[in-house]
Parts: C-alpha cells; structure tokens; sequence
C-alpha cells in the first residue's frame, strides 16, 4: 500500500468515526454470480421494504458498466456516479429523490472499473462517499460477477448477500464468488447471506441453499445464512416492463410479501461492531488498491 493510501486511510478513520448525533449506517452490498439472476430486482425492492419501514435509504448502483437500477425504477438521471469520478458534480448533486420514499446514486454506464481509477480520481471519490451518511441504510447494487470493485464493495459492507436461483449454472456461480470472497478478503467479517430467488416452492428455495451453505461449509469453512427466497411470480415480469418496482406495482403479490420478509429478517441482525459510512470506506478504500 502506498503512503498516500495510507493517508486516506487515515483520513476515513478520522472523519467518519460516527454521524452526528450517534448515528450509524447500515451497509449491505448484494452481489451475483452471474447477471440474468435477479440482483438489480432484488436490490431495489428491499430498498423500497426498507423504505416502508422509516429508515432513510439509499439504493447505489455501483456497477459502472451496466447500470440498471434507474431503468427498474422508471427514473432517467441526469447526472451519475461518472461525473462524479471525472469531478464534474458532487455527490450530493447526483443523490436523487424518487416519488417511492427513497434516494438513489444513479450507476455509471460504460465505465468499468473503479479499480482503473488514478490516485486522484479515486480519493476524490472516496471522499464524495462520505455525503451518503445520513442515510440509516444503504444499499450498493454491485456489478454482476466477480470483478475487483465487486469484491471491494462486498469486502467493505457489513453484510453482503448473494442471490441466486435455482438453475445448475447460477448455483455453480454464486459458490464461485463464495470462493472468491473467501479466498481475496483478507479476515473475513461480514454477515455474508444467501437470496434463492425465482423458485417454485419454499422446499426448492431450502434445497438450492442447503446445496451452496453446506458446500461452502465443508469446503471454504465458510457460515453462509439463508436469508429467504423470493417466488417466481409473474407479478416481477410485469413490473419490469412497466419499469415500476413489483413491490409498487402488487404489494401482495408472492415475491412482493417475500422481499418484506427478507427486509423484516435482515432488521433482526445486530449491526457489525465498528462500521458505519467511514468504516466501510476504510475497508473499500483498501480493497481499491
């Protein structure tokens, strides 16, 4: 690590030890094997979940090459986290309101790699982040794969989760970027947990995760928790091309009850000891090395 990473290190410890009045944001990245499987979905209706809750959310979409959050929720950004990389527009210039109760950082197509950033770039960055901790959550939508700025972003959250379905490659996929996290993230410590998404039945969402939670156990001697599964509904078809989030469009449906559930599970879990926004862009900082 250079001199000048250290710095910045330093500088996150420093500034971002707690938000004003105590409080502290929750980090969770969700993450995929393979694209095709959902993630974009999923991320975005637990954020509205969240939302639904009271808690002060934002949804970033942190895959620079194909961003696809705004399409899913019917929003055209003027603005994204490119300009804010190129140090056109602040943080708080591109943060946008949306009519469903949350905020979103607009991803930024056709630029890869955080990890491609110069120095420069990459603390100014850096320290844009820092305008996103008043959120009490916030939800990174990263890149489908297992590219370096993926693993950064899961390797810096307080939990990660990973969704799959129930199809032979997208289950060899999200147990290769298992394998990945457990083999690249040094001191692995994070809640990492487990969406079975677009089943058929409960018992084929249990079986798929028992299939990755004991492999990874027996072979990463990795915890791995099943969070839930979310139901092949038509209801998500619709929503998708009405460019509406399905929670909106049928609040009652099966995959609109099961993404609740998720969110009501993942409020249950304590928070990592030490985290919050400076925290977590100590931890990413690193992993952008």
């Amino acid at each position: 690590m250079t001199d000048q990473a250290e710095t910045l290190r330093e500088i996150m410890r420093q500034r971002g030890q707690g938000d004003e009045g105590g409080n502290r944001t929750r980090i969770i990245t969700v993450a995929s094997g393979k694209g095709g499987v959902g993630k974009t979905n999923v991320a975005t209706n637990l954020a509205l979940s969240y939302g639904a809750l009271g808690k002060k959310v934002i949804l970033m979409d942190a895959d620079l090459g194909l961003a696809n959050v705004n399409v899913v929720l019917g929003i055209i950004p003027k603005y994204n986290l490119y300009h804010v990389i190129r140090k056109q527009k602040r943080m708080s210039d591109i943060l946008m309101d949306t009519d469903y109760g949350i905020q979103i950082v607009a991803g930024a197509s056709g630029f890869a790699k955080i990890a491609n950033l110069s120095e420069e770039e990459r603390h100014g960055f850096i320290e844009e982040l820092q305008h996103l901790s008043h959120a009490d959550v916030i939800i990174i939508d990263a890149g489908a794969g297992v590219s370096n700025n993926v693993i950064a972003f899961v390797a810096a959250a307080d939990e990660a989760i990973i969704v799959t379905t129930p199809e032979p490659t997208a289950i060899t996929d999200a147990y290769g970027i298992i394998k990945i996290i457990a083999t690249e993230i040094d001191n692995l410590n994070l809640g990492l947990k487990l969406i079975v998404n677009r089943v058929k039945s409960v018992t084929e969402g249990k079986k798929v995760a028992e299939r990755v939670i004991n492999i990874a156990a027996q072979f990463l001697n990795l915890k791995i928790d099943y969070l839930g599964y979310v139901y092949d509904d038509p209801a998500v078809q619709q929503a998708i091309l009405k460019q509406k989030p399905f929670l909106v469009l049928d609040p009652k449906s099966k995959a609109s009850i099961c993404i609740q559930q998720i969110a009501s599970r993942l409020e249950r879990v304590e928070y990592r000891e030490g985290g919050g926004v400076g925290q977590f862009l100590t931890r990413l900082f690193g992993k952008l090395q």
